[in-house]
């Protein structure tokens, strides 16, 4: 017998239908209660409604941990490659060894961007922030390669997806350096993803570029680590632009919007000002007295979550992965990291920290790691954008195959005027 529940209303009660998941808690089917009832839900921020059936990601934030297609997410990130993450979030599976070479053959041949694409970037201000930059110039793909728009033929999905996740680190490293004035980089596609995108980030034309293994795998990590993260706000943005039918580039796009958020894919970036402010580890104890204070604006940024009431599973790869850059680098003196170190211990020490389970996140420690890489904190999130772009990706196929799929139509419960009558200009005192 199937699970259901019961709600009365004026007297009245509406059987609705419980439906399992195969991981976490069941959902209740309030999708035809309108129609029943006259009645709607409130639920501002959607925190307490599924907006759609998903197979990609599952989080249990009070255990903290989190699986990718059933598969642990930090064993994915000590064992796996990002590109290998890629194939298992689109399609389900792990690549064999036959469908890994297939497929990342396929992501070098779509590396390189229109040369046209150049003069595009000619239009924005030197020095522009490169998510301004990134969220016009992935939109305007579908310029550029109107043959794979058509979001009704399965092939021209697959082809815009593999094109975007081989074009979205070409356009992240062009935002960079048009923003510090230096010349593109071209695609070498002998170095493997994240090598390939760090020379053209870093590299000049004057010398020969050499990939440092350590920052690439490094680098490798975080985008494993960021590459979905169920129905978060920038995800929820591509499923909602996509429901209308709009091409690909314009619904990955929405998601890069979205994502520049302060609150999402900017935190990182805000986590490392934190640090700067605080700016020497004698001034800790006055900035950890201000985080404890409810009257004080001040917020440690980089600890806690939304979804994890315990220990963010990605900041724990992370915080190895951060301290193997900076022993690598040997910059255990440097005064921003020497903060970072110090304000970690306390957090997971300080009782007030522990009680409110204000851990480190992933934020506080990428931001450190990529800091300490190289990269400045204008870079944080397109990085972010980067990874998370296997995840829209995931997403947005993943609804196209979904019987149920529809155009996302919010309601909204109005507290506005009621009803009234207009009054000519004339007629109004």
């Amino acid at each position: 017998m199937s699970k259901k529940a019961i709600i009365s209303l004026d007297g009245q009660n509406f059987d609705l239908p419980i439906i399992e998941g195969s991981v976490g808690p069941d959902v209740i089917d309030i999708s035809k209660l309108y129609a029943q009832s006259g009645k709607f839900t409130l639920d501002p921020g959607f925190t307490s409604t599924a907006s759609c059936q998903s197979s990609i990601t599952y989080i249990d934030g009070d255990k903290g941990e989190c699986y990718y297609r059933g598969y642990p997410m930090d064993v994915l990130a000590e064992k796996s490659s990002f590109l290998e993450i890629v194939h298992l979030l689109w399609t389900g599976s792990l690549p064999t060894k036959a469908e890994w070479y297939e497929y990342s053959e396929a992501i070098k041949t779509h590396t390189m961007v229109h040369e046209q694409m150049k003069t595009f970037f000619n239009g924005f201000r030197r020095g522009s922030h490169p998510m301004a930059i990134l969220t016009s110039v992935v939109a305007a793909l579908s310029a550029f390669y109107p043959d794979s728009i058509d979001v009704n033929d399965l092939e021209q999905r697959q082809i815009s997806a593999r094109r975007m996740i081989a074009k979205v680190p070409t356009l992240a490293a062009m935002a960079y350096k048009y923003s510090i004035g230096q010349p593109f980089i071209y695609p070498d596609n002998n170095l493997d993803y994240c090598e390939n995108f760090m020379q053209m980030t870093f590299g000049v034309p004057t010398e020969k570029y050499k990939v440092n293994k350590v920052f690439s795998k490094a680098l490798d990590k975080i985008f494993i680590l960021h590459a979905d993260h169920e129905q978060n706000a920038s995800t929820s943005t591509v499923r909602l632009a996509a429901s209308s039918g709009v091409n690909p580039f314009a619904s990955i796009s929405a998601g890069f919007t979205s994502l520049w958020g302060p609150l999402h894919g900017g935190a990182n970036e805000a986590a490392l000002n934190m640090l700067k402010e605080i700016g020497d580890v004698k001034n800790i104890p006055e900035y950890v007295k201000r985080a404890k204070d409810k009257n004080d604006p001040f917020k440690l940024m980089g600890f806690g979550h939304r979804v994890y009431k315990n220990y963010d599973p990605r900041a724990k790869v992370m915080q190895k992965t951060c301290h193997d850059v900076l022993e690598e680098l040997g910059r255990k003196d440097d005064k921003i990291l020497q903060v970072a170190i110090e304000l970690e211990k306390i957090a997971l020490q300080d009782d007030y920290f522990v009680e409110k389970k204000l851990y480190p996140n992933i934020d506080f420690y990428s931001g450190i790691t990529l800091s300490a890489m190289g990269f400045p904190a204008t870079m944080f999130t397109p990085l972010f954008a980067v990874a998370r772009t296997a995840g829209w990706i995931a997403h947005w196929k993943e609804m196209y195959l979904d019987p149920q799929n529809r155009i996302g139509r919010p309601r909204q419960l109005y507290i506005g005027e009621k009803p009234r009558q207009f009054l000519e200009l004339k007629d109004r005192d």
